[in-house]
């Protein structure tokens, strides 16, 4: 490798002078060259893009991996160029450890069916969650990164040249102003003394020596003037090009919004039919928990239950055929029974509900329902009525008025 003394060197002493311009600039002891107002709104424009860019970015990460160790993981693989290896989400982990959980305490069990349904709703939020990181990464995070790496990398390395432009300018301003000064002072001030005229001639050639400086400045202004112009042009036309990469981004700010609707509408859905499928055994858990011991019977209510007054106990009868019964084999049967004398609420529907089977009321969002609660009753359904209809209605759907 060949090692230039003397390139080394001339760089030093333009990096020095540089730096002593760029100081004096800064102290106002130098002229510095202003940029046009819409050059220099361009460029507070494409700080303040970078800067935003910067923080949108960090931030959708975390919100795609809050775990800071796998974000730094995931940095290190992408640096070194490697595949980033496949990470199990959460929810996917839960609904593994509830599948073993279930196979431990018996599948054929009221909790261990309930865990295989609700670790399989999990499984299936986990893989959802895995398709939006995975969408949201390719339509949003990688246009971002590509930007800052990419497009702002070149606009920063442009504003540097230009800097070092407008300062090798502002030098050779100075240099001709004193040159200009110099050559003033001694065209002012000859020696015509006869008794003199050495100092006469010295004069003279001092002048004209100054003059050949003043022309060797210009020149060098000149030089520098339109390296300047056209490095300006340069950064100007990068700058410019800051409002495409808006509109980019807007296009991919959209895409991310419909990544993560159709995420949560998946998530709700699938909650939706956990929710429907837990609501078909209710009354089975219930008949289980009324043959449990005295002490579990004596957990506390439920605040949703506890809100509506107690009414008269039901009795359980043995089913007689042509006799209708109120609760049979420990389901409660909501179209045989009638309403309290007192107890009943009022209710708005805070969601659509579809009923899963004809024990069940189908509902509408925002409609008023009288509600009432039977004992005996899941205490997180009751009893919904609607003119004629009749049927049991989730509670998670209803907010209870006064």
């Amino acid at each position: 490798m060949e090692f230039n003394v003397k390139k080394l060197a001339s760089d030093a002493g333009v990096f020095f002078s540089r730096a002593m311009q760029f100081t004096e600039e800064k102290l106002g002891q130098a002229e510095k060259t202003e940029l046009d107002a819409h050059f220099e709104n361009l460029l507070a424009r494409a700080d303040c893009t970078k800067n935003w860019t910067e923080k949108i970015l960090r931030q959708t990460e975390v919100l795609l991996q809050p775990n800071p160790s796998a974000r730094v993981e995931e940095f290190l693989y992408e640096k070194l160029d490697r595949k980033v290896p496949s990470r199990v989400t959460n929810g996917e982990l839960l609904a593994q450890y509830m599948t073993e959980a279930a196979n431990d305490f018996g599948p054929g069990t009221p909790y261990g069916k309930t865990l295989i349904k609700v670790g399989e709703t999990q499984r299936r939020l986990g893989a959802a969650e895995r398709e939006f990181i995975r969408s949201a990464s390719i339509n949003f995070l990688t246009p971002l990164r590509n930007f800052l790496e990419g497009d702002w990398r070149t606009i920063s390395k442009e504003r540097r040249i230009l800097q070092n432009r407008r300062l090798d300018l502002d030098a050779c301003k100075a240099r001709l102003k004193k040159a200009k000064a110099a050559e003033a002072k001694a065209a002012a001030v000859p020696d015509f003394q006869e008794t003199r005229p050495r100092n006469y001639v010295l004069s003279a050639s001092a002048s004209a020596l100054w003059n050949d400086e003043v022309e060797k400045a210009e020149h060098e202004l000149r030089l520098t003037q339109t390296e300047f112009d056209r490095q300006a042009e340069v950064t100007r036309l990068l700058l410019e090009g800051i409002s495409s990469t808006h509109v980019n981004h807007l296009r991919c700010l959209h895409e991310f919004v419909e990544s993560q609707t159709n995420y949560y509408a998946q998530c709700y859905q699938f909650m939706l039919d956990l929710q429907k499928q837990l609501g078909r055994f209710s009354g089975t858990f219930v008949g289980n928990a009324d043959s449990a011991s005295p002490a579990a019977a004596t957990s506390p209510p439920s605040v949703a239950a506890a809100t509506l007054p107690a009414v008269p106990t039901i009795p359980v009868v043995p089913t007689i055929v042509g006799v209708p019964n109120t609760v049979a084999e420990g389901v409660l049967n909501p179209n045989e029974v009638k309403p309290p004398a007192s107890g009943t609420r009022r209710a708005r529907v805070l969601y659509d509900y579809e009923a899963a089977d004809s024990t069940e009321l189908a509902l509408l969002a925002d409609e008023m329902i009288t509600v009432y609660s039977l004992p005996g009753m899941d205490p997180d359904w009751l009893i919904g009525e609607r003119g004629n209809q009749k049927g049991k209605v989730p509670v998670t759907y209803l907010e209870l008025l006064s």
